[in-house]
């Protein structure tokens, strides 16, 4: 089920799987972040040290990567590309090449699905359920199904408000602590209430630390956590976390952006790098 609500002059979307909130975005359909659109561009200089080049697409510039397609284009070449990454942090759009022909001179040649238009690709039988009807008819040209349901959003608020917050609970009594920085953000699992558990120690950590990863990847999931992510799971010896691979793997492996665990630290850490497409939802609420 899809749900569309506006707040404070943006459409909030909520993407529930059996009555759970599995993903949220923030749309803004006057102002759409780019992602999934396609372009005519016109190169307009090549960046060695940055492994592509500068791209003018008309009303802006974006950056098409070696690796994405640039390494054959030269100054001044007309190209077809699409927007993969949102502008952010100071930064351009990253691009790509698209297939096809450019079209005569650099602008948009057409819009991506947006937000609602990929949770509709992840699900393609979901309703969608809109709570005014004004933005019932906004949606009507490309969702002919979508329902009214007043304070559609009702059961989930709350929720919605905690991603916010650093601190979010976890099954058995314990806790992430959510610090993001510039390069990368770290999660911090505390033990909490749970460690009132009765049994032995190594096993208790370890089974502790597997109930909640299927929690602590959907809210990664919910709060688009992205770049570079480094879990410090409660207790257990940084030799033994390994050990939790396999699960942290399968829980990721239901996220769409297919983040990847590329292992753990020397110090015990999981490294986790998950694709950057746009602003995590602590650099867009306040």
């Amino acid at each position: 089920m899809i749900l569309a609500a506006r707040r404070l002059g943006a459409v909030h979307l909520a993407l529930l799987e059996a009555g759970v909130l599995v993903d949220y975005a923030i749309w803004q359909p006057d102002e759409p972040d780019g992602v999934g659109d396609r372009y005519t561009g016109r190169v307009t200089a090549r960046a060695p040290a940055l492994g592509g080049v500068f791209v003018d697409l008309g009303a802006a510039s974006g950056f098409l990567p070696d690796s994405a397609g640039g390494k054959s284009a030269s100054e001044g070449d007309l190209l077809a590309v699409r927007i993969i990454r949102a502008a952010q942090g100071g930064k351009g759009p990253r691009l790509a090449r698209a297939p096809g022909e450019p079209a005569g001179r650099p602008g948009l040649d057409a819009r991506g699905p947006g937000p609602i238009g990929e949770f509709r690709a992840l699900h393609p039988a979901a309703p969608i359920l809109a709570e005014d009807f004004e933005l019932i008819a906004r949606l009507r040209p490309d969702f002919a199904d979508v329902e009214h349901a007043p304070s559609c959003f009702a059961g989930i608020e709350e929720e919605i408000a905690g991603l916010t917050e650093q601190v979010v609970h976890l099954p058995g009594g314990a806790r992430a602590i959510i610090s993001p920085t510039p390069a990368l953000t770290a999660i911090d699992i505390d033990a909490g209430a749970a460690t009132a558990e009765r049994g032995e120690k190594t096993g208790l950590q370890a089974r502790l630390n597997r109930a909640l990863i299927p929690e602590l990847a959907r809210q990664i999931r919910l709060r688009n956590l992205n770049g570079a992510i480094l879990i410090d799971f409660a207790g257990m010896k940084a030799s033994a976390r390994p050990s939790l691979a396999p699960d942290l793997t399968q829980a990721l492996a239901r996220d769409p952006l297919k983040p990847r665990l590329l292992g753990f630290t020397s110090l015990g850490f999981a490294e986790i790098l998950r694709p950057r497409i746009r602003p995590p939802l602590h650099e867009i609420l306040p």
